[in-house]
């Protein structure tokens, strides 16, 4: 037996997405790289890690088992990594973040910095859904996550990074003219909305509930990228989040459609949870934010404050 630990590394992610394709994403490798890798794993063992059923690739009780070693040993490589790191003086460990999708577009400019300063950090950053993002906060599993409206029934500490501005868009066929509109302008709009308990479509719901507006026909998309899409492609108008629109704009494809009571704002918020002791990490991340924020501000988000 002759294993690498490169052969490790891309045999344990290829069980933990069950896919070559996403193994070689996540490790920054081709796919005919990750399956040279794992076929040269495999020749070291006469019983069979994988089989392919199908056009999915299938992890095979014996892979499993050969998997729970294999995930202790690369632990240790990276602790002897991490313990290098930190004799040398330099910051080492796991930073945790669950980011609403929309947030995407603020979280990554708000790391970059401190990720170049620091290369002993490890950054895990999940971009999901609202719910799943409470749900992790809750459950303890993040250090922080990003939120445009905060939670009413968690006790939380946060720290405001960015406002968040919700305008009226449409395509740039819209016959709708530039110029104000009142709310009733509503009533005849093809809208479309994000999934239920999206903090977009709380804000949204919460203004047109306000302006006791009577919503005839509407659209419901499960992510502020194919709600973008649809307004491009002309099957209606949202209110959107300037964040992630801001290209579009500046090319024409979309434009602001002005109505009274818009934009709605938010502020995208780091929240964590309170009296939570952070570990060093976390900490200087903080301590970076408190520091950097208002020059990250005037570099990547001129445009929006």
């Amino acid at each position: 037996m002759n294993y690498t630990l490169h052969q490790l590394l891309v045999f344990l992610k290829v069980v933990e997405t069950c896919s070559i394709t996403k193994a070689a994403e996540e490790l920054h490798l081709t796919q005919p790289a990750v399956s040279i890798q794992l076929k040269n794993f495999q020749d070291q063992f006469e019983i069979p890690l994988t089989e392919v059923l199908g056009r999915k690739i299938q992890i095979t009780e014996f892979g499993y088992e050969i998997a729970k070693l294999v995930k202790p040993i690369l632990d240790q490589i990276n602790s002897i990594e991490e313990k290098t790191l930190a004799f040398k003086g330099q910051l080492t460990g796991k930073l945790r973040i669950s980011v609403v999708s929309t947030g995407k577009y603020v979280m990554p400019y708000f790391l970059g910095d401190f990720m170049k300063l620091h290369k002993g950090v490890d950054l895990v950053m999940d971009v999901t859904n609202k719910s799943k993002v409470l749900e992790s906060l809750e459950n303890n599993e993040v250090d922080f996550a990003l939120l445009s409206i905060l939670p009413k029934d968690m006790n939380l500490e946060y720290m405001d990074l960015l406002d968040n501005d919700l305008y009226l868009v449409g395509d740039k066929k819209s016959t709708l003219e530039i110029r104000n509109y009142s709310e009733d302008i509503f009533k005849d709009l093809p809208l479309i909305f994000r999934e239920k308990g999206s903090g977009t479509r709380q804000t949204m719901e919460r203004f047109i509930e306000g302006s006791k507006i009577n919503i005839q026909k509407k659209m419901e998309l499960t992510s502020n990228e194919a709600v973008k899409q649809a307004v491009l492609a002309g099957l209606g108008y949202s209110i959107m989040p300037l964040i992630g629109i801001k290209n579009e704009l500046q090319s024409g494809q979309l434009k602001i459609i002005p109505v009274n009571g818009l934009p709605i704002t938010t502020k995208w918020r780091l929240v964590w949870l309170k009296g939570k002791k952070h570990m060093p990490v976390p900490n200087a991340f903080l301590d970076f934010l408190n520091t950097e924020k208002c020059r990250i501000l005037d570099t990547f988000f001129a445009d929006l404050v």
